[in-house]
């Protein structure tokens, strides 16, 4: 739509940090973009040669930062994250509190801890600024963990219950109705095969089997390589007993 003859107008428009950051860089590059981070985008059209190189850095993500925020949250940490704007996670941040969690934060980084057991709490998931849909896995593999009962109602990806299933397999209490799912927690989780239905159930399942008595093999990893640089990398410089084997190898 940059180039496009005429004014473009994109009505019901997705609002995430993402959009807003590729708006500044279109128009870093000359693009005329308005609106960005709101229902509705106006895009001007220009000439094509009037568009010229920028340098530009994107905006971390969020949703591997809230990945590793729920890791520490399970484990106790701390786990700091570096490189996000804490704005961008408001709402995980305020349920990783109401969980029990210790979340410190600065201008591009955050940490967190926990020191009592987890708590149950109630996620909605919505579009943002609401609760991201992308995290919805990582905290009902917390809520599966608390002391208590939690509600996880998912208001935008209907297939994300997909992972409740195999979360199950591993002892969680989860009863699904409809678009709800009421979250019973249990004392430990254990090891044993799992599939990853989607890029976050994926990532969830992994943390799942860090925590989980015994061993954890999580199959179709393709869905995870999709969204997380290193994953186990990353992991097992925090310490966790993580690494990727070949179906068949010997070890």
């Amino acid at each position: 739509a940059v180039t496009a003859h005429g004014t473009t107008c994109i009505e019901n428009a997705a609002r995430e940090p993402e959009i807003v950051d590729l708006a500044n860089m279109l128009n870093a590059m000359g693009g005329k973009v308005s609106g960005a981070g709101s229902s509705i985008i106006q895009v001007e059209g220009v000439p094509l040669e009037s568009l010229h190189p920028c340098e530009h850095t994107t905006v971390g993500d969020r949703i591997e930062a809230g990945t590793f925020l729920a890791g520490g949250a399970l484990t106790g940490g701390p786990v700091t994250v570096r490189g996000i704007d804490p704005s961008y996670l408001h709402m995980a941040i305020m349920k990783l509190r109401a969980m029990g969690c210790c979340v410190e934060a600065g201008e591009d980084w955050i940490t967190c801890s926990r020191n009592q057991p987890l708590q149950p709490t109630d996620i909605q998931t919505l579009p943002h600024p609401g609760f991201p849909t992308d995290l919805q896995a990582q905290f009902m593999l917390l809520c599966s963990l608390a002391h208590g009962t939690s509600m996880v109602t998912e208001n935008v990806f209907e297939n994300r219950f997909m992972f409740a299933s195999e979360l199950a397999r591993m002892g969680a209490d989860i009863t699904i109705e409809d678009h709800h799912a009421l979250v019973r927690g249990v004392n430990d989780l254990q090891g044993t095969d799992v599939s990853s239905t989607d890029l976050r159930a994926g990532a969830a399942l992994v943390l799942a089997g860090i925590v989980a008595e015994g061993e954890t093999r999580v199959h179709n990893i393709k869905h995870i390589d999709r969204g997380y640089e290193d994953y186990c990398g990353k992991l097992s410089q925090l310490g966790a007993n993580v690494s990727r084997r070949q179906v068949g190898a010997a070890e």
